[in-house]
């Protein structure tokens, strides 16, 4: 796609409360070159959200972007670990409607994947594969996690018998060619049985247990490997409604919370939610976090643990993503009752992406060309460079005008 010619312009979010994970103000957000600023220039475009509330744009730790148009294993019985359930969705790869989900290019499936982020208020993801020369797109509809390592899992990155790694990068490889200041990422404890319960000592004895570890999952971690895991100054990506779906069980988040070392992921919906908004409903269905501690782990926390400076915040300098609602009751249940087609805007770099179409004029200011969609049955504007039509068409519920 042709990035689209885009005018820097000022912009003065006026009359709304900014809502921080830890305090609310009301004040006018100003926009200077795509980031937070101190004062509104004279000419900024003046946009009016009496009656709203501005939120930092959410972060989802983990997703697999090419994966959100497959459709997931029927099955009755949990599984015991990822790796059971892996073989059983291998064994049924070859449903016709699997085979067609796949046979999408990996590049539509990727732009469907943050599609399916950014309607739902999220600004920045996290993907966990390989990346491909598109995810460099600069119109790509999400801002993505760059400079970090991954591998795929224990069971699936480790080489055996002279054999190269099932998927993704080897493990200690990966571990040990990434900068200690960016984030390695790899699921870990994924299941309830003593497979999964063993994977962080193996882990830690090959290594690869530090500060800049990003464990997704964690279901099978005992409280003496939170304990460790905080020690270290790891992380957890916590995903529990694919937790939930697959082995019956997730992990109890308070110890890894309270340590702000927990960030929220939606996963793919291949095993998990619909998107973050549905994930963090989740979330609150099983455990007693709050909703504002909630906020915390898709905004700042996430935004600590995977090193991601000048996002998850509305801070002055930070980057101005954001999320704008309307103003009913408190503004940290607001988000929690949010639908994604009641959002009133999605923001990034201080430009809209979607939003209701009385935002219309702030579409033209930005220079930002929109068409009108439906979501979810109600009137859009979508950024018309973010919407490649073949992405479109694997969205249920979003339709172009």
């Amino acid at each position: 796609m042709t990035k689209p010619s885009l005018r820097a312009r000022d912009v003065a979010l006026e009359g709304a409360r900014i809502v921080h994970h830890d305090r609310i103000v009301a004040q006018t957000l100003a926009i200077h070159d795509g980031a937070v600023a101190e004062h509104a220039a004279a000419d900024a475009l003046r946009v009016d959200l009496r009656d709203h509330l501005i939120l930092p744009g959410l972060i989802n730790a983990h997703d697999h972007l090419q994966l959100n148009n497959v459709p997931g294993l029927p099955h009755s019985d949990p599984f015991p670990n990822s790796y059971a359930w892996i073989d059983a969705f291998e064994a049924h790869r070859g449903s016709d409607d699997v085979e067609a989900a796949v046979a999408v290019p990996r590049e539509v499936r990727h732009w469907h994947g943050a599609l399916k982020n950014v309607l739902a208020g999220v600004t920045t993801v996290a993907h966990h594969d390989p990346w491909y020369p598109n995810l460099d797109d600069a119109d790509f509809p999400v801002g993505l996690l760059r400079d970090f390592g991954w591998s795929h899992s224990l069971g699936l990155g480790m080489p055996r018998n002279n054999l190269p790694p099932r998927y993704g990068p080897p493990v200690i490889e990966s571990f040990a060619k990434t900068n200690a200041d960016r984030p390695w990422i790899i699921h870990l404890a994924e299941g309830t049985d003593s497979v999964a319960q063993s994977e962080l000592e193996r882990l830690d004895a090959l290594g690869c247990l530090a500060s800049n570890t990003v464990l997704v999952h964690g279901v099978g971690l005992t409280a003496s490997n939170v304990a460790r895991v905080v020690e270290r100054n790891a992380a957890v990506v916590w995903c529990p409604a694919s937790n939930v779906s697959l082995f019956g069980a997730t992990l109890s988040p308070r110890a890894l919370f309270s340590a702000r070392r927990l960030a929220l992921g939606s996963d793919s919906r291949l095993t998990g939610s619909r998107d973050l908004l549905d994930e963090a409903g989740v979330a609150a269905a099983h455990s007693d976090l709050s909703p504002s501690e909630l906020m915390q782990m898709m905004t700042a926390d996430a935004a600590s643990i995977l090193r991601l400076n000048g996002r998850g915040s509305l801070d002055l300098g930070c980057r101005a993503d954001c999320v704008i609602l309307n103003s009913n009751g408190d503004p940290y249940e607001a988000l929690l009752n949010t639908t994604r087609s009641s959002i009133r805007a999605v923001v990034r770099d201080g430009r809209p992406v979607i939003a209701d179409p009385d935002f219309a004029a702030w579409f033209d200011e930005c220079d930002v060309p929109a068409v009108p969609a439906r979501v979810d049955g109600c009137r859009k504007l979508i950024a018309a460079t973010i919407t490649l039509p073949e992405a479109v068409r694997l969205e249920p519920g979003l339709q172009l005008l």
